[in-house]
């Protein structure tokens, strides 16, 4: 059940990713954010008072800045798929179990083990070949998904040492307010025209009504699967077909935008999987 559960909610966010690297040509970000949490939000809020939980939240103040930061996450990451393919972004946004690895050791003064420091040099090295800073059609700004995945990494962790037992669904729930309000927010500095953060409000078509609904139900089926997933199964094996991401991202490449990865490039999103699945198995034995 676990396992399916995470492979639903992973194939929900890389279509929903997928389908806003596709809308972002047309539609700004800001807005994105606002339409698709506003086609959400009631859909969560209506779960959240069907049924009963013993989960609380102890600090207001800690979700709002794990909110805060998930916002600027996909902020950075959306931003980088205009830029680069899906599947290389995805790559690199694959990282966040590195940081994540490197910041408890930070934060517990005790040194990983062999396995996880060749882990973290082995997704370095996976994060080199797709972005080959070298190379002469590097752009800092493929250092985006690097940005998003070292953000997703402090959210989790300060969901991990001071939102244990909050219900998912309540950060959901403000996860959300915070899209729509940073929306706004952006949006009192937009007019830009073709401009991918700041560009103009879109009129708003039965078909972008459509898209947003599928958004909506992308990250309602992504958040949710994925808290059942490590709910109910290991964190390791779960961890582990987390990474099926790259895969889905891959497809879509290929059938949404013809986007065929070279060589070097598919060897660097290999390293980055494996280097999770080792570090993951190593602090999970």
């Amino acid at each position: 059940m676990a396992i399916v559960a995470i492979l639903v909610s992973v194939f929900s966010l890389s279509l929903g990713d997928a389908v806003i690297k596709a809308s972002s040509a047309t539609l700004p970000i800001w807005q994105m954010y606002i339409l698709r949490s506003a086609f959400a939000l009631p859909v969560l809020i209506g779960f959240r008072f069907t049924r009963a939980t013993e989960k609380s939240i102890d600090s207001w103040w800690w979700v709002a800045l794990r909110s805060a930061l998930l916002v600027l996450m996909w902020l950075s990451y959306y931003t980088a798929l205009s830029y680069m393919p899906l599947s290389l972004a995805a790559a690199a946004y694959y990282t966040a179990p590195l940081f994540i690895i490197v910041m408890v050791a930070l934060l517990s003064g005790k040194l990983p083990a062999l396995q996880v420091w060749f882990a973290v040099l082995l997704g370095f090295g996976g994060v080199l070949l797709i972005l080959r800073p070298e190379s002469s059609g590097f752009r800092l700004v493929t250092l985006l998904p690097v940005l998003s995945a070292f953000l997703y990494a402090v959210a989790m962790m300060i969901t991990s040492a001071k939102l244990i037992k909050a219900d998912p669904v309540d950060l959901a729930i403000a996860l959300n307010v915070a899209f729509i309000v940073g929306g706004i927010a952006i949006g009192l500095w937009s007019g830009s025209a073709d401009h991918l953060l700041f560009g103009p409000w879109v009129e708003v078509s039965a078909a972008l009504l459509w898209v947003m609904v599928v958004l909506a139900a992308a990250i309602i089926v992504g958040s949710v699967g994925a808290a059942l997933a490590y709910q109910k199964g290991p964190p390791a094996i779960i961890a582990a077909f987390d990474y099926s991401y790259l895969v889905f991202s891959l497809v879509w490449g290929v059938l949404f935008f013809s986007e065929f990865p070279q060589w070097v490039s598919l060897l660097g999103v290999a390293a980055i999987a494996i280097s999770g699945v080792l570090a993951l198995v190593s602090r999970n034995p």
